[in-house]
C-alpha cells in the first residue's frame, strides 16, 4: 500500500489540483492557477539560485508594475521583486548561519566598501525621516536589489560563462520589449507623442526605456567583436544591436541619446590613453570657461524656442530650450526644489524617497510649469546626484558620487592594464553601459526600479569580480614562484 502511494502521489495531486483550480474559477477566483509557478520558484531558490537570477535578468525589462495596472496602487514589478525578496531573504539566513556566502575579497573590495557605507547612510537617515515608513520601504528595496544583483552576483560571476548569459539574458528580455515597441509605434508614424506611451506596460514612459535601452548598448557593440563568439552569435549581436538603436532613436529620450555619446567619449578617451590628470585639466577649464560667460550661455538658451517634436534634429536642439520646453523647465523646477529642501535639513535630509511626497512646498512660483503638481503624481527629483542631497543630505550625495568614483577608478585602470581579449571588453562594455546611466543620472532616476538597479549593480558586480580576478593572477604566480623555489 505504501509503496502504491508512493508511485501514485504526484498524479493524485495534480488531478486534486486541477479540480480544487475547476472549483475556485467557477466562483472566479483565479489565484490557485499561481501555485505551479510558485512551488517552481520555491524549487529554484533552494536547489537552482544561479538559474533563478539568470531568470530575473531576463524577466526584468518584460516585468511590469502592478502600480501601472490600477490594482490598488501596489508599486512591485512583477514577476521580479518577489523573486528578489525572497533571494535576498536566502542570502541573509545564509550569511548569518553559515558566513563565506561572499568572497572576503568582495568585501574589503573599494567598490562594496562605497556600496556599504551608501546602505549605511541611507538606514541611518531611515530614523529623522519625515515620513519613515516610506524610507523603511525605500530602503528594503534597495536592499534586496544589491543583495541578489551585486553580493549574490559576485558570487554567480565565479564561473565567467555567467558574465556572458547575465548580458545576454537581459538584452533577450530587452530585444522582445523593442520589438513589441517598435510594432505598436509603427501604426503611429513614430510620431513622438505616442513615443511617450507605446512601451507600456513594460515601461511608465519614454524616458525609463531609453534609459535602459543605453544601458544595452555598449555589449551589444562589443558582442560583434567578441573573441570565441560564433558568427551566428555575432551576427545574432548585430542584428540586436540595430534593434537597439532603431528602438533608442524612437524612444525620443534625450538624456539617453547624450548618455550614449558620452560612453562613445569616454570609450575615445580610454582607448587613445589620455591620462586622467589631462582629462582633468580640461574639465576644470572648461568648467572655469563655462562659469566665466554663464550669463551669455543662459541669454543664448533663453533664445532657443524649438520644442519636442517629431523633427529629430529640433528634438535634439530642444535639449537648450530652457523658455518654452515644459520638460525642460519641470526639471529645473525639481531641481531647485531640491536644493531648497537641502538648504533646511543639509545632514540627512528628508528621508530616503520621500522627495515626492515633500518638495510641493519648496517649488517657486517662477519655477512652476503647466504639468507641475502638488500632489506627488508625476515623479521624483529627476537626479540621482540631487534627489540624494534632498532626501539624505549632503552625506547622501557624497556616497553617491563615491559609488560613481570607485566603480570608475576600478574600470578604467582595470581596462588599462588588461591584454586584448575577453575580460578586457567585458568589463568596457560593462563600464561603458554604467556610463550612459551615470550621465543619464544628471537628468533622471531609475534605481528605485528594477529596470535599472538590475544592470547597474550587476555590471558594477562583474567589474568587480574581474578586478579581483587580476589582483589575485599576480600573487597566486608569485606563491607558485615560492613554492618551486623552496622545493629545490
Amino acid at each position: 500500500m505504501e509503496r502504491l502511494l508512493k508511485s501514485y502521489w504526484i498524479p493524485a495531486a495534480c488531478v486534486v489540483f486541477v479540480l480544487l483550480n475547476a472549483l475556485f474559477i467557477a466562483h472566479d477566483l483565479y489565484w490557485l492557477n499561481l501555485l505551479p509557478l510558485a512551488l517552481l520558484a520555491g524549487w529554484a531558490l533552494v536547489a537552482a539560485t544561479d538559474k533563478l537570477l539568470l531568470f530575473i535578468v531576463f524577466a526584468t525589462p518584460l516585468s511590469v508594475n502592478m502600480e501601472q495596472l490600477d490594482l490598488g496602487g501596489i508599486g512591485v514589478a512583477l514577476p521580479t521583486e518577489p523573486l528578489m525578496v525572497a533571494l535576498m531573504g536566502l542570502f541573509l539566513l545564509k550569511l548569518v548561519l553559515e558566513g563565506g556566502v561572499v568572497d572576503p575579497g568582495v568585501w574589503r573590495h573599494p567598490i562594496t566598501v562605497a556600496i556599504l557605507l551608501q546602505l549605511g547612510w541611507m538606514a541611518v537617515c531611515v530614523l529623522p525621516s519625515s515620513m519613515p515608513l516610506v524610507s523603511f520601504k525605500y530602503l528594503t528595496a534597495r536592499l534586496w536589489f544589491t543583495c541578489t544583483m551585486y553580493f549574490m552576483a559576485t558570487r554567480l560571476f565565479r564561473d565567467p560563462r555567467n558574465m556572458h548569459r547575465f548580458f545576454w539574458c537581459f538584452l533577450a528580455g530587452m530585444a522582445l520589449v523593442v520589438g513589441y515597441t517598435l510594432v505598436l509605434h509603427a501604426q503611429y508614424g513614430f510620431a513622438e507623442e505616442p513615443a511617450h506611451w507605446v512601451m507600456s506596460p513594460f515601461f511608465k514612459d519614454h524616458t525609463s526605456y531609453g534609459a535602459i535601452l543605453a544601458f544595452c548598448v555598449p555589449f551589444a557593440a562589443a558582442a560583434i567583436f567578441m573573441p570565441g563568439y560564433s558568427r551566428t552569435r555575432k551576427a545574432m549581436a548585430a542584428a540586436i544591436l540595430l534593434l537597439l538603436l532603431a528602438g533608442l532613436v524612437f524612444s525620443y529620450t534625450r538624456a539617453a541619446w547624450l548618455g550614449v555619446v558620452a560612453a562613445i567619449g569616454v570609450f575615445a578617451l580610454m582607448r587613445l590613453r589620455i591620462p586622467a590628470w589631462a582629462v582633468g585639466a580640461v574639465a576644470l577649464v572648461g568648467g572655469t570657461v563655462l562659469l566665466a560667460n554663464l550669463d551669455q550661455v543662459a541669454i543664448a538658451m533663453g533664445r532657443n524656442k524649438t520644442e519636442s517634436n517629431d523633427d529629430l534634429a529640433k528634438h535634439v536642439t530642444s535639449m537648450g530650450n530652457i523658455r518654452s520646453d515644459a520638460s525642460n523647465l519641470e526639471r529645473i523646477n525639481r531641481w531647485n526644489s531640491a536644493l531648497r529642501m537641502f538648504a533646511q535639513k543639509p545632514v540627512t535630509g528628508w528621508g530616503p524617497g520621500t522627495y515626492m511626497f515633500q518638495y510641493a512646498p519648496f517649488q517657486a512660483s517662477r519655477d512652476r510649469t503647466i504639468i507641475s503638481t502638488n500632489f506627488g503624481l508625476v515623479g521624483n527629483a529627476h537626479s540621482e546626484y540631487l534627489g540624494p542631497l534632498a532626501e539624505q543630505g549632503l552625506p547622501g550625495l557624497l556616497l553617491v558620487l563615491a559609488v560613481v568614483g570607485t566603480i570608475t577608478w576600478t574600470a578604467v585602470r582595470l581596462w588599462s592594464k588588461l591584454p586584448n581579449g575577453v575580460d578586457r571588453r567585458m568589463v568596457g562594455a560593462a563600464f561603458l553601459g554604467l556610463v550612459t546611466y551615470f550621465v543619464h543620472g544628471a537628468m533622471n532616476n531609475y534605481l528605485d526600479l528594477d529596470k535599472a538597479s538590475v544592470p547597474f549593480w550587476g555590471f558594477a558586480a562583474m567589474i568587480t569580480v574581474l578586478d579581483l580576478k587580476y589582483r589575485e593572477l599576480p600573487a597566486q604566480r608569485k606563491r607558485q614562484v615560492s613554492s618551486a623555489i623552496s622545493s629545490r
